[in-house]
Formats: C-alpha cells, structure tokens, sequence
C-alpha cells in the first residue's frame, strides 16, 4: 500500500509546467501536472487510454475540433491514439492517470515541446 497526495509541495511555475509521478501501481501511472493560467500542452496521443482529472482550476481539453471546459472536480477517459490538447483556463492542478505500460518520459517531452 502507498499513499500520496497530490496537494503537498505544488508549485505553480511561471515559465513551465511542472509533473511529478506521484504513485506507480502494477496497472497506472498516476502523475500530478501543475499549469499556471495560459500554460498549455500541444497536440499529442498516446498509445493507451488515460483518464483526466480536473483537482483544481480549469481546464479546456481540446479533441480535434471540438474543446471541452473541464472544471475543478471533472474528469474525462480517453482511449489511445486520439490526438488531444490542453489548456489551462486558471492555475490547475491535473491528475492524469496513465496505463503501467506508457512511457512518463512521453509526457515529459510534450511538455518540453510546448510553449507558453
């Protein structure tokens, strides 16, 4: 058993978003994603589903044409393979829950990859 939680040492950073893997479990990846206001990850898939979780803040969840307004408490799934985007409407905090078998360097690299 393991216990973490996701609202001790969050730290909102002007220049980048910031995620730190908060637990691993023999089936997810569970990562902890920090956005100031305006910050955003550009368009990306990934092989596997994932599930989006709005802890704090708000959120617009772009999916091909369409964008969701994900608010504090929402949460969406989302299979794999399907292009996607997110923007920080307000300061947030994102859980998002990867499968075991996905990469964190993957998300690590969008986030790299993206501007402000």
């Amino acid at each position: 058993m393991k216990i973490r939680s996701f609202n001790e040492e969050v730290v909102f950073d002007d220049k980048n978003i910031k995620t730190k893997v908060l637990l691993e479990s023999s089936f997810t990846k569970e990562i902890r994603i920090v956005l100031k206001k305006g910050q955003f990850m550009k368009e990306h898939k990934t092989p596997f589903p994932i599930v989006v979780h709005v802890l704090k803040g708000e959120i617009d969840f772009g999916i091909s044409e369409t964008v969701y307004h994900l608010k504090e408490g929402e949460l969406l799934t989302l299979e794999g393979s399907i292009p996607h985007d997110l923007k920080a409407k307000e300061d947030s905090i994102v859980r998002l829950t990867l499968s075991k078998s996905d990469k964190v360097e993957r998300v690590e690299n969008v986030i790299k990859t993206s501007s402000k």
